[in-house]
């Protein structure tokens, strides 16, 4: 470990946080013979559409939450496949020739939504669609992020390379050499219904690769569109017959923010079992309750895997706990709800997030335009599926499952400050009344389960009817989307407290040892917060530990222990990516 950290001396001569958190990775790997060091390698190098030069190559029909994601932190270029490029020019003649016989044909020729029935002539087609994009650049609010300006760029490229828009290649193309440019339209957050889509944030995305408006670039930062483009060489859309619907109509701006709130949710709900794992020892629990019979004959895939979860971190024969065997023969009979139903509560939001992403592989990869083109009959067909109530429902199962992480955590943490409960010093902080440690932390975790709680109340479940009741049901997707996403950043907030207090509480009951998974998160936490032994600034070292949650630190430092006792039971090891 410390051939390692030799490299990561600060120029005052502290270890950096990187080099400590690295590290103690490294030694966790070097330790363990049953870690295989490239399997993440092996696994990436293998993954589909992946090519050696950092493409992933999209065809309408395969990009998954985790792939988009990583689009999104600008890890890959894209392209279009060869069978993608095909469906997409078979589509486009259709509207050609669609142009060519004067067969009216919405959104081509006639006005949109309540207009739908004013026909437009020849000679204004292409002014109907320029007019359409910038008409429906009317959101309000401050810009999505780089990160999930790029998410939602590159989803819409996907879906229009399903071939099912009618939008041509060289307009497709150049929107793919603009994210691969990171040139950026500026996407105001608020302002779509969720049907017909997110028209208002996709039109600003459209109306800056029109050279209107803002972009952002990394070389320009925050510019005139047309000015970021000509910097990067890159010419703006001229927009043909039906493109302007094309780039539209769709739910691309919900499922791209709930990609990134689904993946979220994978990573806090499985560090929320080690973290729970934390203070369970530290409140001298009992793991009785998460028994393999006591599961068994109650089935739930969330609420087993978390059980096992938890006894892979917690099993004495395997790692040996001094914490547990100082507390064998106490005359406690059961826990309490926060620490005997864990497998259940964490089971269920483990099982919503697997509901979620299911929804979403489809959505991500559905033609969502209205009209739709089928090119091998010729044919076009106004349909629904612009509609967003698939992604909106399943974002506000989302919240509304995932909230409960924070509400089970913040009741933890209470035990762990409160002495009635814990048998630890109050607010586990020593000389109490000159110290007040954890009380506020506490307060600020109950502060953000009470916000969260309003947050999950379901949007779709309203519906306002706009375009003069032309669309008359609507699914409110994009509250849902930003809503979930605010959620999911409460839970790990709460759980980054929760795990502040955990490690301290271990802190009163050393020379005691955990098991070895648990110790090696402990250490983890104390490359980056230090034990209280008096009050200090607590916010930057819950986001600290926040910043550890997010970046997955927990889960790394621990899941090596946990595929060992798996292996040890004859059991896959956990996968790469849930």
């Amino acid at each position: 470990m410390l051939r390692l950290m030799a490299s990561g001396f600060c120029k005052d001569g502290r270890w950096s946080r990187e080099a400590v958190v690295l590290s103690l990775l490294m030694d966790v790997q070097e330790h363990n013979d049953f870690i295989n060091a490239g399997k993440e390698e092996t696994a990436i190098g293998k993954r589909q559409c992946l090519d050696p030069k950092k493409y992933l190559s999209l065809d309408g029909n395969s990009l998954n939450t985790a792939d988009l994601v990583r689009l999104g932190k600008g890890l890959f270029n894209i392209k279009l496949t060869y069978e993608a490029e095909g469906n997409v020019n078979e589509a486009r003649e259709v509207i050609e020739t669609i142009i060519k016989e004067n067969r009216v044909v919405y959104g081509v020729n006639t006005g949109f939504g309540k207009f739908a029935h004013t026909l437009i002539p020849k000679d204004k087609l292409m002014e109907l669609q320029a007019n359409l994009i910038r008409s429906h650049s009317a959101g309000v609010g401050p810009p999505l992020s780089v990160e999930r300006t790029r998410m939602l760029l590159a989803l819409r490229i996907n879906v229009l390379a399903k071939g099912y828009s009618g939008v041509s290649m060289e307009t497709i193309q150049a929107m793919v050499k603009a994210f691969n440019a990171s040139c950026l339209s500026w996407v105001p957050e608020k302002g779509t219904v969720g049907a017909s889509g997110d028209l208002a944030p996709l039109a600003h995305l459209t109306l800056g690769l029109m050279g209107e408006g803002r972009m952002w670039s990394p070389q320009r930062g925050w510019d005139h569109a047309k000015t970021v483009l000509e910097c990067h060489g890159l010419t703006p859309l001229v927009l043909k017959p039906k493109e302007g619907i094309g780039l539209i109509n769709g739910t691309q701006m919900m499922s791209s923010l709930a990609a990134e709130a689904v993946e979220r949710a994978v990573g806090v709900a499985r560090q929320a079992d080690i973290i729970a794992a934390l203070s369970l020892e530290a409140l001298r629990g009992t793991t009785k309750a998460f028994h393999s019979d006591v599961h068994a004959v109650r089935p739930h895939p969330g609420q087993i895997e978390v059980a096992l979860r938890l006894r892979s971190l917690l099993h004495s024969d395997i790692f040996p706990s001094q914490i547990s065997d100082s507390h064998r023969t106490c005359d406690r009979v059961q826990d309490a709800y926060t620490l005997r139903c864990i497998p259940q509560v964490h089971g269920v939001a483990n099982d919503t997030i697997a509901f979620v992403k299911s929804i979403l592989s489809t959505e991500l990869n559905s033609a969502t335009d209205n009209p739709l083109v089928f090119a091998e009959r010729g044919e076009t067909i106004s349909g629904g599926n612009f509609h967003g109530e698939y992604p909106a429902k399943a974002l506000d199962y989302l919240a509304i499952g995932v909230h409960e992480l924070a509400s089970m955590s913040e009741r933890r943490t209470e035990r762990l400050v409160n002495p009635s409960l814990s048998e630890l010093p109050a607010f586990l902080v020593q000389d109490g009344g000159l110290n007040s440690g954890f009380m506020i932390a506490h307060c600020t975790a109950a502060a953000l389960v009470s916000e969260s709680k309003a947050l999950c109340h379901p949007s779709s479940v309203d519906s306002l009817s706009t375009s003069a009741a032309t669309e008359d049901h609507v699914s409110m997707g994009g509250w849902a989307a930003r809503k979930a996403l605010r959620v999911v950043e409460h839970v790990e907030q709460v759980l980054a407290i929760e795990l502040l207090a955990a490690c301290q509480a271990l802190e009163f009951l050393r020379p005691l040892k955990s098991t070895t998974p648990l110790e090696k998160v402990h250490e983890l936490v104390r490359t980056v917060v230090r034990p209280w032994d008096h009050d200090r600034q607590m916010s930057p070292d819950i986001e600290a530990a926040h910043t550890l949650l997010r970046e997955e630190k927990v889960w790394e430092v621990a899941r090596p222990y946990m595929d060992q006792y798996r292996d040890r039971l004859g059991l896959k090891p956990l996968p790469l990516d849930d």
